[in-house]
């Protein structure tokens, strides 16, 4: 019979209330597994849930600005040239980098 990774147990009780209270904290944290769950707060004390999808945003974001940026360097060394307008959309690519920027800092703890 093969050895248990963790042959302890450990067992408490709770109240109906209370074990509906820590489902509830469960689902806020998007963990299904009872013990892992148990397990993890009580040696830790929290479980930090962190959503990456403005960060995903942020990259996609920056891959396009910075492939419109290469679109104009190519420009630029193909003529030798650079245009007003070509000066004012890096303008505006980096005021959107830096407004992209803030916003997720505000949205940080």
């Amino acid at each position: 019979m093969p050895t248990r990774e963790r042959p302890n147990v450990v067992k408490f009780y709770v109240s109906d209330e209370e074990k509906e209270f820590i489902k509830n904290k469960m689902a806020v944290a998007k963990t299904k597994n009872f013990s892992a769950y148990l397990r993890k707060m009580a040696m830790d004390g929290f479980i930090l849930n962190v959503d990456y999808s403005m960060f995903r945003e942020l990259n996609s974001s920056l891959q396009r600005i910075g492939n419109n940026i290469n679109q104009i360097l190519k420009r630029l060394n193909s003529t030798g040239r650079i245009y007003e307008a070509d000066v004012e959309n890096i303008k505006e690519k980096q005021e959107e980098i830096w407004r992209l920027q803030r916003f997720i800092l505000s949205k940080l703890p």
